[in-house]
């Protein structure tokens, strides 16, 4: 198997999604995407991945993911690491079309049979237009599954059409709007009665049937975060996920301290070195990592194994494109302590389909794998034929 092209995809409908195509002299393609900064990542991965990449007979992921290693960037979730998590998502896909076997038998799975699902509340046009983390850039909709619109004004009833579903637990973020009016630094008692009455509708509906996801974004200091966790205590959520950044672990610890709810992390911090502190604090109930913005399959499965050492669960994070999603499931079908996997079903159902097809689907809640070979999905009909797709390749020389 020799690489003979690497090509890029970007298409109009999320300006965030980067596809990676990598194409082998026998035709076989492998699949990855990278999600945010969409334009920055292609440069990248042409000015510098493809002279590393193409021409290169059988690279395997661990080979590749050292060659590609940046010498600076290394710390966090940049470009550079973005793009290598995409191309060794491909590669791995690559791998299991030639041995004819899923990811996740490769990964030495799979150790279930389906894993449970969750929905993030999230609509169809979320961080979609730039790739800031505000709420300007919700994109809410008037269409169909704009469940964040629903979560904000409706969030009873949003929670009985999940359950009706057989969705059993939902993420909302209540709180974003006033983080941004303060900094984070703190919250009024109007913001924090008007955030609440959202989670008090859900429970007063639908009771302790849904698993109830509460999501801070990071967006908040310390003294805040107790101050809503605190808030959210009698509700007992299933986790408070990133009341603080990850990378503030001194800080998380103290959290904990104050606070009695699950304490979720991990979706920003990149790799087993962003992870160890976290766990070595027996501070965080579950380790939320994404397979893409860590760097790919081959160190997210690094630090899914990190975590059990710590008796920690992982949930893998979605909101990084439909070929990560796949991933993500074939990581969690082989990884013991995975516990369940973040859905969007306003993607599933809108842009994820115009990118691939095989995606596993969801019945009752709970997701299982086909026997196709690497990630079981094909680029989508129309999709590098689409006027609106930015299409580049860069080809092996001739």
């Amino acid at each position: 198997m020799r690489i003979v092209a690497l090509e890029t995809l970007r298409p109009r409908f999320q300006n965030n999604l980067c596809v990676v195509v990598l194409h082998t002299d026998d035709g076989t393609v492998g699949l990855g995407d990278a999600f945010n900064q969409s334009a920055a990542v292609e440069a990248y991965l042409h000015s510098h991945v493809a002279p590393l990449i193409v021409g290169q007979h059988d690279p395997t992921p661990e080979e590749m993911a050292l060659r590609l290693a940046p010498y600076v960037g290394f710390q966090g979730g940049g470009v550079e690491t973005r793009a290598n998590g995409a191309v060794d998502i491909a590669l791995w896909d690559l791998l299991g079309k030639h041995t004819g076997l899923p990811v996740a038998r490769l990964l030495g799975g799979p150790v279930r049979a389906d894993i449970g699902v969750y929905n993030t509340c999230a609509g169809p046009e979320y961080i979609q237009h730039t790739s800031q983390q505000t709420s300007s850039n919700w994109g809410e909709s008037e269409g169909d599954y704009e469940d964040l619109n629903a979560f904000l004004t409706k969030p009873g009833a949003l929670a009985k059409d999940l359950l009706d579903e057989g969705l059993t637990g939902m993420k909302v973020w209540p709180f974003d709007r006033a983080a941004e009016s303060t900094g984070g630094t703190k919250i009024s008692q109007a913001d924090l009665s008007a955030a609440m009455s959202v989670i008090s509708e859900i429970r007063d509906t639908v009771g302790m049937d849904m698993d109830l996801m509460v999501e801070l974004h990071g967006l908040w200091s310390r003294r805040a975060a107790v101050e809503i966790c605190r808030a959210l205590e009698p509700f007992r959520p299933f986790w408070v996920e990133d009341p603080i950044r990850p990378d503030a672990v001194d800080a998380i610890s103290a959290l904990t301290d104050e606070v009695g709810v699950p304490i979720a992390t991990g979706e920003t911090a990149i790799g087993r070195r962003g992870f160890l502190p976290l766990l070595q604090q027996g501070r965080i109930a579950y380790a939320t990592v994404d397979v893409q913005w860590t760097g790919g399959l081959t160190e997210a499965r690094k630090v899914a194994t990190l975590a059990d050492t710590f008796a920690v669960p992982v949930a893998p994070h979605d909101c990084t494109g439909p070929i990560t999603l796949a991933a993500c499931f074939h990581l969690s079908m082989a990884q013991p302590n995975a516990l369940v996997q973040e859905t969007v079903r306003a993607f599933l159902r809108t842009w994820y389909p115009r990118v691939v097809t095989g995606l596993p689907e969801i019945h009752g809640g709970r997701a299982a794998l086909s026997d196709a070979p690497g990630l079981g999905l094909e680029l989508a009909d129309g999709l590098r034929t689409d006027p609106g797709t930015v299409r580049r390749i860069t080809e092996v020389e001739r």
